[in-house]
């Protein structure tokens, strides 16, 4: 049940409240039984909801039971009928098709018709009740034309925003296989050039050092290994090449991008002091986009807010930074969940550590890892 229907409720409880407040005498058993089926109906409706047939049917029963609630006896007409009414036609030009609503309050009017016959009105109370029917009606079918015309937009642009989506990720699929067959594609004519040759030059050294002199053939088996470990990281890069790459920095700029296309969200990407050139193991490069990938997430979830702030930083180069931080309201409940404590973990098993921060006005997530010496 959505917002809406809770505000019918509301203003149903009030009107009600009003009209039954203002009846002189009290109610038989026939209105109060009348009276509870009304109220049984309202709060069945949201279980029809899209069954159009089902509430129509629902509104008549309603109509039915507002006229044997507010039926003419010797204390003559109660004027809260007519609010009691507009607010039945309201809901039925609210929640049905055209026709529909027009077959409620067809009869409406034909339940009205048969109260003020039954009466003895005057002919300013009939003109009064003409101009309200008149005034009513004329302003429900504008806004049912409104409301219908507004549906319609929400559903094209809900189509439209899906096929936009649709081809959002099909272009990021077809860009990671054209990167994925270029990678390929590499790796075997590296294969195919460099690594036959080291294999035919291999075999020209063991030829070559069966009929070389002694004296020779340490050096030939020195040149022999140089090959064969030439050949072996040959071999390591064609694997590399033929493998997704699907952590580290790169994988984040893409995380970014598809979240950036597909849901909307607004991240500010920065990067400080030589981080692409930080020299991060693989283990820790894929530590970093999982802890990335996880605030992000939890700020899909959990915030109201569609603007981050992302910042990756390597100070001297001892040391990665990073940060995720968006724009939060106050939540003095607030506690680690399993996944900000299993990124903790993480990034604890590749010499690194984090912080949470949430202070009232944003929520920080900030991690850094130490760096090992390279260099020499």
């Amino acid at each position: 049940m959505n917002k809406t229907y809770f505000i019918w409720i509301g203003i149903h409880f009030l009107v009600w409240l009003v009209a039954i407040a203002s009846m002189t005498t009290h109610l038989n058993e026939i209105q109060l039984a009348s009276l509870c089926l009304f109220f049984l109906l309202l709060f069945l409706l949201p279980l029809f909801a899209g069954k159009s047939m089902m509430q129509m049917a629902l509104f008549l029963i309603q109509v039915l039971a507002t006229t044997v609630i507010f039926y003419p006896d010797e204390n003559g007409f109660y004027p809260f009928l007519l609010f009691v009414q507009a607010l039945i036609l309201a809901e039925a030009v609210f929640y049905l098709p055209r026709l529909k609503s027009l077959i409620v309050i067809g009869v409406q009017i034909g339940f009205m018709l048969w109260i003020v016959t039954e009466m003895r009105l005057s002919i300013s109370e009939l003109a009064w009740i003409g101009l309200f029917y008149l005034l009513l009606l004329l302003s429900l079918l504008y806004y049912q034309s409104i409301h219908i015309r507004q549906t319609v937009l929400i559903q094209k642009h809900g189509a439209l925003l899906e096929e936009y989506r649709k081809m959002k990720r099909q272009l990021v699929t077809e860009e990671e296989q054209a990167r994925q067959g270029e990678r390929m594609l590499i790796g075997h004519e590296i294969h195919d050039s460099v690594g036959h040759k080291l294999t035919a030059l291999l075999m020209q050294f063991e030829a070559f050092r069966l009929t070389a002199a002694e004296k020779d053939k340490q050096k030939i088996a020195d040149l022999k290994k140089l090959a064969e470990q030439s050949l072996e990281e040959t071999r390591k890069a064609v694997k590399s090449f033929k493998q997704k790459d699907v952590g580290g920095l790169q994988g984040v700029i893409r995380l970014i991008r598809q979240l950036e296309m597909e849901s909307f969200m607004k991240i500010h990407f920065s990067v400080k002091h030589g981080a692409f050139a930080a020299s991060l193991s693989g283990e820790q490069s894929f530590a970093v986009y999982r802890a990335v990938q996880e605030a992000l997430t939890n700020i899909m979830k959990h915030s109201s807010t569609r603007e981050v702030r992302v910042l990756f930083e390597s100070p001297g180069g001892s040391i990665f930074r990073f940060e995720v931080a968006n724009e939060a309201t106050p939540n003095p409940y607030f506690q680690e969940g399993y996944g900000l404590k299993a990124m903790r973990d993480r990034l604890e098993k590749v010499d690194g550590s984090m912080e949470v921060i949430h202070d009232g006005s944003q929520f920080v997530v900030r991690g850094s890892i130490r760096l090992a010496d390279r260099r020499g």
